[in-house]
């Protein structure tokens, strides 16, 4: 289940990424799910399981969540995933929402649309 709900996560991060990015994206940015790191796959699947989580403790309520709230709150829960894994991150790859490119704010809130459709109907995505 970790897998499913981590690339689910990821194909909604690329989807997001070739939706919203300025230019072609980089590389990185566009790794399929099989070539993406551990760490990465980890992060994708615990992001997955906080918001799941956060729909469950609020009884759905996250639908009255405005879309900022919903990208702040993938953005949260990623930064805490990238202080897991390295010891000294990048400062762009912990930066506080407000120092986020466009794109990637309207892709986090992209991210937990897509992880609440899958909660609500697992065939949907």
């Amino acid at each position: 289940m970790p897998t499913e709900q981590g690339k689910i996560f990821r194909n909604a991060w690329i989807a997001g990424v070739r939706q919203h990015y300025p230019d072609d994206p980089k590389p990185g940015y566009v790794t399929p799910w099989d070539d993406t790191p551990d760490w990465e796959r980890a992060a994708a699947a615990a992001v997955y399981g906080q918001v799941l989580t956060f729909i469950e403790v609020s009884n759905g309520a996250t639908t009255k969540l405005s879309r900022e709230q919903r990208g702040r709150f993938i953005a949260l829960c990623w930064i805490a995933q990238i202080h897991a894994a390295f010891d000294d991150p990048k400062p762009t790859y912990v930066a506080d929402w407000e120092d986020l490119p466009a794109w990637q704010q309207q892709v986090d809130a992209d991210i937990f649309d897509a992880i609440e459709r899958h909660a609500e109907t697992p065939e949907a995505c």
